[in-house]
């Protein structure tokens, strides 16, 4: 039996949501990265407020941008492993491929 891997998510439209209890593993997984990223920033300010050297600041301000694109990946990954699917079964395909098309252009202007 397939495991579906998509996070949870409120809903923004009439678009069908998981509860929280479908997929523990992936919420968890998703807030441990949160907390890290959370700390991590934490680390960034108190840096900046010690006058740290800004080449290393800016090594720290890397490091947590990278943590964000694991977290977007992730994110992105269980939701077409889940919701991509779910959406194409329940005949919503067009809401599903313009949400995809939306993050692939915010993706974009990165």
């Amino acid at each position: 039996m397939a495991t579906n891997t998509a996070i949870p998510h409120r809903e923004h439209t009439d678009h069908h949501t998981h509860s929280p209890s479908d997929l523990p593993d992936a919420k968890q997984n998703a807030l441990k990265r949160l907390k890290y990223i959370e700390g991590h920033l934490g680390g960034v300010r108190r840096m900046i407020e010690q006058d740290t050297y800004c080449v290393d600041v800016l090594k720290q301000t890397f490091a947590v941008r990278r943590a964000i694109q694991k977290l977007e990946s992730v994110l992105l990954e269980g939701h077409l492993h889940g919701c991509v699917i779910e959406g194409m079964k329940a005949g919503r395909e067009d809401d599903v491929l313009g949400e995809l098309l939306e993050l692939y252009s915010l993706a974009d202007k990165r």
